[in-house]
């Protein structure tokens, strides 16, 4: 089988404190995989070391075959990463943001297309920092898909949305990956977790601690559904506390949300302000 993502054995320290702690996993092609956990539980220090921001201390981390930390450039058009939060220049509108993130990818996908399907069509002229939450969140993820990735990373994809917006998101993720992209996501929600995961890995204290689909995670203890299953496998009673520092955003172009930032690759059009990121 051919796999998009690989992790093996990864570690990761701060000081005396393992924030990831032997994790290992497989994202197959065209596969939708979540990453789940508490806060603190090492979501974000492994998903850095599988996007070469971090340097791990040992094992090994790889995206469709390739180091993220020797072969960024390759990587660079084949990867979108859409962050939580971000930060862009004053008065920057919609379409500006993504017009230049646009001219940074050879084969781009059309923003207003994108835009359109994503509900923010009419706000294109407006300034980035008068979107309201669930506005932000939406075109963070347009800015991921821009380049028409491979594989696409999603935190907390939909946080800030209706119910309706919420469902619409998740119908356009049904049809990518019926396309064939690669879906790694982080989310707190486990009903949206339920309809788009095919299979999912819990996080407690640095390690995995459950791996498999959520039939499975159901049926792993007397659990009648995947929120149960979660609560008892990353959040037990006795589970120490987090381990995971907060870490401060790494600094990125215009394709902050995307690939750029995550990916290190300097960008070559007139950019905002480096994109920042919150604990997943």
């Amino acid at each position: 089988m051919e796999y998009a993502v690989s992790v093996h054995d990864l570690v990761k320290s701060y000081g005396g404190t393992r924030a990831v702690d032997g994790v290992s996993f497989d994202v197959a092609l065209g596969e939708t995989f979540g990453l789940l956990g508490a806060n603190g539980a090492g979501k974000t220090t492994t998903l850095e070391c599988l996007l070469g921001v971090r340097r791990p201390d040992a094992g090994s981390a790889a995206i469709l075959g390739m180091d993220p930390r020797t072969q960024r450039k390759e990587l660079f058009r084949r990867v979108g990463v859409q962050f939580q939060e971000a930060r862009y220049q004053d008065k920057i509108t919609v379409d500006e943001l993504c017009r230049a993130t646009r001219a940074l990818y050879r084969e781009a996908d059309d923003p207003a297309r994108l835009l359109a399907r994503f509900g923010l069509g009419d706000v294109r002229a407006q300034a980035v920092e008068s979107l309201s939450g669930g506005q932000r969140q939406r075109l963070f993820v347009v800015l991921a898909l821009i380049p028409r990735p491979e594989v696409v990373f999603l935190d907390e994809l939909t946080t800030g949305l209706d119910v309706k917006a919420r469902r619409d998101v998740w119908k356009l993720l049904r049809e990518m990956r019926q396309q064939g992209m690669t879906i790694v996501l982080t989310s707190h929600f486990m009903d949206e977790v339920e309809e788009l995961c095919d299979r999912v890995a819990i996080l407690c204290a640095g390690r995995i601690v459950f791996s498999g689909t959520v039939p499975e995670a159901v049926a792993s203890g007397p659990f009648g559904s995947l929120e149960e299953a979660y609560l008892a496998y990353a959040e037990p009673a006795d589970a120490a506390d987090a381990v995971e520092p907060a870490t401060p955003a790494t600094a990125g172009t215009v394709a902050t949300p995307s690939t750029a930032a995550a990916l290190g690759t300097p960008a070559t059009a007139e950019s905002p302000e480096g994109g920042t990121r919150e604990s997943l």
